[in-house]
């Protein structure tokens, strides 16, 4: 879908939590340079699992300076709402908070009816030291746990709050009530497709006079002790590497797997009218989306099928020729890749007809949820300068064909279309250009 003859929206704000960095622009500047956000764990016990090694946005320590600037009564009440929060959540609530002081969306300047939040989650697990207290309790001489004694002993070792800190709706929640939000609120768990639709969905909102502004931002961490253990299980992940920044290698010949991130990014959506108004700065034009949901079970190229899908419905009538750049998912795995360059190449012609392609996560992994909305914010800061190439791209499989960006100078154009899927074939795609 696009929006050729409706309500115009548009960008006037952003911010991250990245592996590399919280300032949208400095972490640009890294992935411009090649620079990686991948190093050994330190939430993960090491020489436990085949992996050591993960992206952790390591500059966010949760101090409330991460949040960016607020006033004194606003630092105070989130201070104290961080107690009931994860660091998901407070990566959330913080890109958000980030966001907003971004676009210059004062409380003078909008209207509190109006202007809303959709947030884009995953499920969030809690941490095994929630209930370690409890346990404790109910152990027996032998050290054995006892479930009887877990309703009378140990459960009341457990904080009544811990559920607050791990709901995928908090972060919009929290965001609303901090910045009295009454507006359309919406939270959207669909892994790493969470980005897109939580965008189309915000669009969509602002596009039909439902909303003049909202906060649409998405957050997720795949590193914790249950959530890396999981990942484990059930995902191809990169093997160990001599040099741990070369793990990550999307749409390579040698790649053998994703690596596990963490990260978030939100950005004030405004309709045209209400940003130029206000004399806002315009970063870019959401101007189509796309999803689609393919399941596994009747296709065996069914994550191809759904990118394809996606990146058609976010072309709409739009030339394909014309799109600036393809800011691929690029996992790093073998059968997605492969997958999702062939999605490209249905969609987009050959490699002489596409527009460059790119990803981020040759540089900091899977950030889970948050993937997608750092992606996008990088691509839409690099419109009418240059784009960022893929690290760790140094020969591409041929069959992954691909135009992809593997070196300096190579224009990002001003348009681009960013698309991600999750594992069980639920894609998003959304186009977004420099303002005309």
């Amino acid at each position: 879908m696009d929006n050729s003859s409706a309500r115009r929206v548009v960008i006037t704000g952003v911010g991250v939590v990245s592996p590399l960095g919280l300032e949208p622009e400095v972490m640009l500047s890294r992935l411009r340079s090649g620079e990686s956000g991948i190093g050994a764990f330190s939430r993960i016990p090491h020489g436990v699992l085949r992996i050591d090694h993960g992206a952790e946005a390591n500059d966010f320590t949760g101090d409330i300076e991460d949040y960016g600037p607020l006033d004194k009564m606003l630092k105070r009440t989130i201070r104290k709402g961080t107690k009931v929060m994860c660091r998901e959540i407070e990566m959330g609530v913080a890109v958000a908070q980030r966001a907003l002081a971004d676009s210059g969306l004062t409380e003078e300047s909008r209207d509190r009816d109006r202007t809303g939040v959709i947030f884009g989650c995953d499920y969030i697990m809690s941490l095994p030291e929630e209930f370690t207290a409890g346990i404790a309790k109910c152990l027996d001489e032998e050290g054995q746990f006892q479930i009887s004694e877990w309703g009378q002993t140990g459960k009341p070792e457990v904080n009544p709050l811990w559920l607050l800190k791990y709901l995928p709706n908090m972060p919009a929640s929290h965001v609303a009530i901090y910045n009295d939000l009454r507006g359309p609120n919406n939270s959207i768990t669909l892994r790493e497709a969470a980005a897109g639709a939580a965008t189309a969905e915000a669009f969509s909102t602002i596009q039909r006079g439902h909303a003049d502004a909202l906060i649409v931002g998405a957050t997720g961490s795949r590193i914790h002790p249950l959530r890396t253990l999981h990942a484990y299980l059930q995902e191809q992940l990169a093997g160990p590497c001599e040099d741990p920044t070369t793990m990550s290698r999307p749409f390579d010949q040698t790649r053998d797997g994703s690596v596990l991130g963490e990260g978030a990014g939100a950005m004030v959506l405004e309709s045209y009218e209400h940003a130029t108004k206000r004399g806002a700065k315009i970063l870019g034009e959401v101007v189509g989306y796309g999803s689609s949901a393919v399941g596994g079970s009747n296709h065996s190229d069914y994550q191809k099928c759904a990118i394809a899908n996606a990146l058609r419905s976010a072309l709409g009538n739009t030339d394909p020729s014309t799109i600036g750049h393809l800011h691929a998912h690029g996992l790093g795995t073998k059968e997605g890749d492969q997958q999702e360059a062939a999605a490209i190449a249905e969609v987009f012609g050959d490699i002489a007809q596409q527009p460059p392609v790119t990803t981020a996560k040759g540089h900091f992994g899977n950030l889970g949820a948050g993937s997608g909305m750092v992606e996008m914010i990088a691509s839409v800061l690099s419109l009418g300068g240059d784009l960022f190439p893929i690290r760790n791209l140094t020969q591409l499989d041929s069959e992954c064909p691909i135009h992809a960006c593997q070196g300096a100078g190579v224009s990002a154009g001003d348009s681009f279309i960013n698309v991600n899927i999750t594992p069980q074939g639920q894609a998003t795609a959304i186009r977004i250009q420099s303002i005309a």
